[in-house]
């Protein structure tokens, strides 16, 4: 999970003009998350790290994450979006909570094959390869620069 969390802040860092949050104080200076887990094992977390990147920019720039988008995929220091394993667990616990859109990293389209069709046909599921493509789809608005 550490991982995934110095890869969005670093994304962030190297992209903050681009996502307009390049003179937040806040930002610039320091974040810090802490996570806390109740009666769980501990798990890995780089298939967080989109999800971790997206609630961050949340956070400083005060734009929301839309409520019906759910989103898995581990992300590089150049923002592209790696795929991930248990996408079949994913996608059922996404309907479950009836999230109606999941981002999910484009490498995994190949796997929807083995998604049974009666949840593929309940949800948007959208491949996405670079972290822009997730705040364009995850955030309700998302005022990129040029």
């Amino acid at each position: 999970m550490q991982e995934s969390i110095q890869a969005a802040m670093s994304v962030l860092r190297t992209r903050g003009q681009h996502y307009g949050i390049d003179n937040d104080p806040f930002f610039r200076n320091m974040i810090s998350i802490s996570m806390f887990r109740k009666e769980r094992p501990p798990k890995d977390g780089p298939s967080a790290g989109v999800g971790m990147c997206t609630a961050i920019l949340s956070a400083i720039s005060g734009i929301p994450v839309r409520s019906d988008v759910a989103m898995t995929g581990e992300i590089t220091l150049r923002g592209e979006v790696l795929p991930i394993g248990g996408l079949k667990e994913k996608l059922l616990a996404a309907l479950r909570g009836g999230i109606g859109m999941v981002l999910i990293p484009q490498e995994n389209e190949k796997d929807l094959a083995e998604i049974p069709k009666n949840i593929k046909s309940e949800l948007d599921i959208r491949p996405v390869r670079w972290i822009d493509e997730v705040f364009t789809l995850a955030l309700e608005f998302f005022p990129l620069d040029g």
